[in-house]
């Protein structure tokens, strides 16, 4: 067996509206079919693909980060963002990474996990 492809990640949640919303506003991922499983949740799209699941109503890890650093998406439109996250108080960092130029900009969902979001090295610097 050879893995050929990231299928999904999935987050646990202690609010399912608020990670949504953390996800779909902040992200741009789109909510859309889920299968009716036993527990709360949503799976969050990228056009036609599910690359995030939500899930809810159990209890939050004692260690919630786990060993999963952090998960990242390639993005577009810094500046945008930048506005979005300002607009929903989101603490974020941002900076270059060094040889390949692509901004990177690091922020935590409601739950605290770590979220990456990758920008052309095109883009224009933000203003902050």
């Amino acid at each position: 067996m050879t893995a050929i492809d990231m299928n999904h990640f999935t987050v646990l949640s202690s609010d399912l509206e608020k990670s949504k919303a953390f996800y779909i506003n902040i992200l741009g991922l789109k909510e859309g079919y889920r299968p009716p499983l036993a527990s709360p949740g949503a799976w969050l799209y990228v056009g036609d693909r599910a690359i995030l699941h939500i899930m809810a109503g159990r209890s939050m890890p004692i260690n919630p980060a786990g060993v999963i650093d952090h998960m990242a998406f390639t993005a577009s439109n810094l500046q945008a963002t930048i506005d979005t996250l300002k607009q929903y108080n989101i603490d974020y960092e941002l900076q270059r990474l060094k040889g390949l130029e692509i901004w990177q900009l690091f922020c935590h969902d409601p739950d605290g996990a770590k979220v990456e979001l990758d920008f052309p090295a095109h883009e224009s610097e933000p203003r902050q």
